[in-house]
């Protein structure tokens, strides 16, 4: 117990931010095949398994920082470009937006032998991640008459959006009575990308002499890139082209997981993951835009100019000279957002020992356990972690209930359970995050569900 006090104090003491899409109610939460693909290095106590399809796993995230929806449009009097401007005075850079959400269309896993287990299947993801350009909503909404002097600044804004599909193959193996490890091969088709990240540039606004005001744009370098919007006609891509690159479409990328979990003694065990560790190929329908350079001009005279008629086709000319702005359909590459899992659990309570069919041996299973889980996503600004305390508790031979206190950017009072029932071989489970957050969505800042059915066999 004194181990696993220390590891808690350590796992909080470098906790410091945290993020959504961490799953972490299914994260070791044996009862349930969808775990492995959490951790392909967890222990697998039964024979094979089957996923129903398009029901054997479902997942939803979304999260919000520093507002909420009900921040703006909560019905209560006030005018509502008063609430944008609080809401907008709220936010900083750093706040940002998620939303994730996958559905397993197939899966299964079976045991090699009395040592090697093999899982596989084929799910769809889509993952949004965007920051908060505090600068250009502020100039957008306020102008900048009352903001001489002051820099905008152009690399807050960072976006980024795909859908894919995955096809995965995992195989975890038992090295010894105390080490079990695993690994995941995935084969990435990106269906569509929109992203924008790494910009630079700054918009200023000063006191002018030949007019009021002089306005300066530097070092601007703006890249947005594209795949699956539109075609080469400029027209938007048909839903069911994009639904056929899901399967080993025409933009393909690889990625691996890995995980391990570690037994310190009869009722200790650590755990870790690294997950999605590639990238995706974008080569389809590819629109990229590129705007570099820097310009500065005196405002804009609306007094006519006999002497100047193309006034307006010269402004133009000189912003595009010197600001280019550069289309291409180059191909271009996407980093997954790499995940990290480890978590430590203690267990006690009543033994039972139940028997495995492959080797005819006996598992030692545990009442009750408890345990510190880290997690940590890397996004483009930068990496974001969670810290979660977890109680397990198995109510029945076939019911098993798990409950979460996660602290991160969202909320210090996340409260997550999930529950798994085996009923002859069908296995049903349920997770709910946030659970005091459900009664008003609008005025919550995450919600996660996952659910799904599977068949199991000893």
């Amino acid at each position: 117990m004194k181990k696993l006090i220390v590891i808690m104090i350590f796992l909080l003491g470098i906790s410091k931010t945290s993020v959504a899409q961490n799953k972490q109610v299914l994260y070791e939460f044996d009862q349930i095949p969808q775990a492995l693909l959490l951790n392909p290095g967890s222990k697998v106590n039964y024979k094979y398994s089957v996923g129903i399809p398009l029901l054997s796993g479902i997942s939803f995230q979304a999260g919000i920082t520093g507002i909420t929806v009900a921040d703006i449009f909560r019905n209560d009097g006030i005018d509502p470009n008063i609430k944008f401007r609080n809401a907008l005075n709220r936010i900083s850079a750093d706040d940002y937006l998620q939303f994730n959400s996958q559905i397993e269309v197939v899966s299964g896993g079976f045991r090699l032998d009395e040592k090697n287990f093999i899982s596989a299947g084929f799910y769809t993801e889509i993952d949004v991640f965007g920051n908060a350009p505090k600068d250009i909503f502020t100039l957008l909404n306020e102008g900048n008459a009352a903001y001489l002097n002051k820099k905008f600044s152009l690399s807050q804004g960072n976006f980024k959006a795909e859908a894919l599909g995955v096809l995965h193959f995992g195989l975890s193996r038992k090295v010894s009575e105390k080490l079990n490890i695993g690994a995941r091969l995935k084969i990435y088709s990106g269906v569509a990308n929109v992203m924008t990240t790494n910009n630079t540039g700054s918009f200023t606004t000063r006191l002018g002499q030949d007019n009021i005001y002089r306005h300066f744009l530097n070092n601007v370098n703006v890249t947005g890139y594209s795949s699956g919007i539109y075609d080469e006609n400029d027209e938007t891509i048909d839903a069911s082209t994009l639904l056929g690159r899901s399967f080993l479409g025409g933009n393909l990328g690889l990625g691996i997981d890995f995980g391990f979990t570690y037994k310190l003694d009869e009722s200790t065990e650590l755990t870790a993951s690294l997950l999605d560790i590639g990238f995706v190929g974008y080569s389809e329908d590819v629109k990229n835009a590129n705007i570099n350079g820097s310009y500065s001009f005196s405002g804009i005279e609306f007094q006519y100019d006999g002497n100047n008629t193309n006034y307006w086709e010269d402004l133009s000319n000189d912003f595009k000279s010197k600001v280019p702005t550069e289309e291409n359909n180059d191909s271009y590459s996407v980093m997954r957002p790499i995940k990290f899992n480890a978590s430590v659990k203690h267990v006690w309570g009543k033994t039972r020992k139940e028997k495995n069919c492959y080797d005819m041996s006996y598992n030692d299973y545990y009442d009750n356990g408890v345990g510190a889980q880290i997690f940590s996503v890397f996004r483009p600004t930068g990496p974001r972690l969670a810290l979660t305390g977890f109680y397990e508790r198995r109510f029945l031979k076939g019911l098993m209930g798990k409950f979460t206190y996660t602290i991160d950017d969202f909320s210090s009072t996340n409260i997550g359970a999930g529950l798994s029932a085996k009923i002859g071989k069908v296995n049903v489970y349920g997770i709910v995050d946030n659970i005091f957050g459900l009664s008003n969505l609008a005025d919550t800042n995450t919600a996660s569900f996952q659910l799904g059915v599977n068949l199991i066999f000893r």
